[in-house]
C-alpha cells in the first residue's frame, strides 16, 4: 500500500432490517445492522471499505445487497450464505429512543485476505452471538497481528447477549484486541454496574485500546487518551431529536474517518501514532463523530452524513 493509497477498511458484522415501529403504531422498514451501519457511514464519508456480514439471498437480504451496491460498500465473499436474513424489530417511545428484540443468526464467512485491509472494525452482536462471535475475536487478534489497526464497539443488547459478567468476559477479550473502543454510558453501566466511568476506562485502556470514547447521547463523550492518561469530556451539538437509530454507529463511523483523516489509524505507523497521542491530537476525530451522530438523530433512521453536511473548519 502506497502513502497515497487511502487504507481500504473492513468491517465485521450483522447486516440485517430494523423494522421501527414508531409511537403511533406504523411500522417501517431500514436496512440496518450496526456493523453495516458503520461501514454505510465510513462509505459516506468518501473511505474504501468492505463489509463482511451474513445474510440470506432472500427478500430481505437482496434488499440489504442492493444498499450496500447503492451506498459503494462491497460484500465479501460468502456474505450472502445464511439462511435467512436477520431482522432488529425496533419500538420507538414518545421521545425517540429504540429498544430492540431481535430474530438473528450470525456467523462469518472465511475472509479471504487480511493484509488487504490497512483497518478493521467490528462491534455489537457479531463479537459476542455464537457461532459467529469467537470467528470475530479471532479474526480481530489476526488483523491486528498483520499490521492492521482495529476498533470496536461493544454497543451491548441485553436482550441477546446474557448475563452481564458473561458478556464483559467476551467484550474484554475483543478490547484486548482493538487500538480504538467506542462505547456507550448504558454499555458501561449494564456490564459493570456500580463502577466508576473513569475507573472502567482506565482498566479497558490498560488492556491494550490506546484511545477510548464514550458516548453520553445529549450530554457529549467522554475521551481518554491511554498513552497520557488523560481524559476531557467533550459537549454535543444541540440538535432536535426525531429518532436514535442508527446514532451511535454514526459516531463511530465518524470517529474512524477522523482519525483515518489524521493518520492515527490504517496500518502499523498510524497505530505507533495512536499509541503515542494525546488528547489534543484525537479530539477533532471525535468532534466529528459528534457531529455525524447529531446529523443521524435529526433524521428518521439511520441517516449516512456524507463530508458536505459536517460543515468542519478548514
Amino acid at each position: 500500500m502506497s502513502s497515497t493509497t487511502p487504507p481500504r477498511t473492513l468491517v465485521i458484522g450483522e447486516a440485517l432490517v430494523d423494522a421501527v415501529t414508531d409511537a403511533s403504531g406504523a411500522v417501517v422498514e431500514h436496512v440496518g445492522g450496526s456493523p453495516a451501519n458503520v461501514a454505510f457511514g465510513l462509505a459516506a464519508l468518501d473511505h474504501p471499505v468492505d463489509l463482511a456480514t451474513w445474510i440470506a439471498t432472500d427478500e430481505r437480504g437482496s434488499r440489504i445487497e442492493a444498499v450496500c451496491r447503492e451506498r459503494g460498500v462491497a460484500l465479501t465473499p460468502g456474505s450472502q450464505s445464511a439462511e435467512f436474513t436477520s431482522v432488529a424489530h425496533a419500538t420507538l417511545d414518545a421521545t425517540g429512543a429504540a429498544t430492540y428484540v431481535f430474530d438473528l443468526d450470525w456467523q462469518l464467512p472465511t475472509i479471504p485476505d487480511l493484509t488487504a485491509y490497512g483497518h478493521v472494525h467490528t462491534g455489537s452482536i457479531a463479537a459476542v452471538i455464537e457461532p459467529g462471535g469467537a470467528d470475530v475475536r479471532a479474526a480481530l487478534a489476526a488483523a491486528r497481528a498483520t499490521g492492521a489497526t482495529v476498533s470496536y464497539d461493544p454497543n451491548a443488547r441485553p436482550s441477546l447477549m446474557g448475563a452481564p459478567a458473561d458478556a464483559r468476559r467476551l467484550i474484554e477479550e475483543a478490547i484486548a484486541s482493538a487500538d480504538v473502543v467506542k462505547l456507550s454510558d448504558e454499555d458501561v453501566d449494564w456490564l459493570c454496574p456500580g463502577e466508576q466511568l473513569d475507573d472502567v476506562i482506565a482498566a479497558w485502556g490498560a488492556l491494550g485500546p490506546a484511545l477510548l470514547v464514550v458516548t453520553r447521547g445529549g450530554a457529549g463523550a467522554v475521551v481518554r487518551a491511554t498513552a497520557t492518561g488523560e481524559v476531557q469530556a467533550l459537549p454535543a451539538p444541540r440538535v432536535e431529536v426525531i429518532d436514535t437509530v442508527g446514532a451511535g454507529d454514526s459516531f463511530m463511523a465518524g470517529l474512524v474517518s477522523g482519525l483515518l483523516d489524521a493518520g492515527l489509524l490504517g496500518g502499523p505507523e498510524a497505530r505507533e501514532r495512536l499509541q503515542a497521542a494525546s488528547i489534543a491530537e484525537v479530539v477533532p476525530a471525535v468532534q466529528r463523530a459528534l457531529r455525524t451522530g447529531a446529523l443521524t438523530v435529526e433524521r428518521a433512521g439511520a441517516h449516512a452524513p456524507q463530508r458536505a453536511d459536517l460543515a468542519e473548519p478548514a
